[in-house]
């Protein structure tokens, strides 16, 4: 929906004309996937699909909320001074945990404000549709209420009000990412000390394909906080031996030496996958820097693998999909992409052959899954941003 649909729909809804429009983007990871809670590094890039938002200033502390996404909840109505987590308000607590830890930093959010959401992402797919309604949030009421505040601490407060509002125990990744991003580059992120670096992403004749298995996944609901719990386990029985603050500060010569420490089976493969995927990362960054784009679709292909046979965050659907995007010969890699369990994965192909890489991704996902992928050629977009 463009711009101008948005506000037509915003009148329509509230009775007011919307004066101003921002857009948060979506995110891919490229490649270091469940790490970001270990300290490790990580490889995400914005995508041109993402959620906007149409808005007015009110001379009150009600904020209204609609979404085109959520129609059914209507209007959800909050007061600043008494936010809340409700189950009632669903997609809304988003924002609402947003604007409290604003608050609670002590940013002055005097006048709320109206606003319609429209996100183009497809929800539940593992493309960070929460971290982008949550940092436009940010980005909207600091705005209107013309706050000095760094994208930085924006994004930081964004995966405060995920943890603690919201309850999912979610890293930085996803809000640094959709909140950072610049255009036809891929951030180098390490999650423990926040120091990045952007690099250029030169696909030469190839294209970025997001395959959405349709099988949507319920992060809060999910394994999530299992696996980052084994991963601290295995933190605290590495540090009896070397005190360092994160698993991905580990080596792997390290993890091996002390194998038997863990004797938790389960615990020491996510360890394992923890501190293979951040050295994956970092080469992954060196690679793209050099322009080599096989080397960098080899290290996609072991991502995979190994948050497939370590980490257990796959399942039949992405496995299929993934599998059939190896056998296809214009591909230079695929893996995963977002916290699993179901969502996405993405592939680099050669452009010249992308609808027939479509076809038979699609014939082989159909047939053994029984229903559908949804396909997206992907650009790689810019972070937050009012649109003048």
């Amino acid at each position: 929906m463009p711009i101008s649909g948005l506000k037509n729909r915003f009148k329509e809804i509230f009775n007011l004309e919307a004066e101003r429009s921002f857009f948060t983007p979506g995110r891919i990871n490229l490649i270091g996937e469940h790490i970001d809670y270990s300290g490790g590094n990580v490889f995400p890039t914005a995508i041109t699909f993402g959620t906007y938002a149409v808005v007015t200033k009110r001379n009150d502390k009600i904020v209204r909320l609609y979404s085109e996404s959520f129609e059914a909840h209507g209007i959800v109505e909050v007061n600043l001074d008494t936010l809340v987590f409700d189950e009632k308000d669903d997609w809304a607590n988003y924002p609402k945990g947003v604007l409290k830890m604003l608050l609670d930093a002590g940013y002055k959010l005097e006048k709320g404000f109206d606003a319609v959401f429209f996100g183009n992402i497809p929800n539940g797919a593992g493309l960070s549709s929460s971290a982008s309604l949550e940092v436009l949030t940010g980005l909207i009421a600091t705005t209107l209420n013309d706050v000095e505040i760094e994208m930085l601490d924006i994004v930081k407060l964004a995966q405060k009000a995920e943890n603690e509002f919201v309850g999912v125990q979610c890293g930085i990744m996803d809000q640094f990412a959709v909140g950072m991003a610049k255009k036809d580059s891929a951030m180098l992120l390490n999650t423990n000390t926040l120091e990045y670096s952007y690099v250029p992403v030169n696909l030469e004749d190839n294209i970025i394909v997001i395959m959405n298995t349709n099988k949507r996944r319920g992060l809060a609901d999910s394994a999530y906080n299992e696996r980052r719990s084994q991963c601290e386990t295995a933190l605290n029985l590495l540090q009896s031996v070397e005190h360092k603050d994160y698993l991905c500060d580990y080596s792997l010569d390290f993890l091996e030496e002390n194998k038997s420490l863990i004797t938790d089976p389960l615990v020491y493969k996510r360890a394992h996958h923890a501190i293979t995927e951040n050295e994956r990362s970092l080469k992954a960054s060196s690679v793209l820097l050099e322009n080599d784009l096989k080397s960098f679709g080899r290290l996609m292909n072991e991502s995979h693998v190994s948050l497939r046979d370590d980490y257990d965050v796959t399942g039949i659907e992405l496995d299929t999909i993934v599998q059939a995007a190896w056998d296809h010969p214009a591909t230079i890699g695929a893996r995963v992409t977002g916290a699993g369990f179901g969502g996405c994965a993405i592939a680099i192909v050669k452009q010249d052959s992308v609808d027939d890489f479509i076809e038979s991704v699609q014939s082989t996902y159909s047939k053994t899954i029984g229903y559908k992928a949804d396909f997206y050629v992907a650009s790689i977009g810019q972070g937050a941003h009012e649109i003048e």
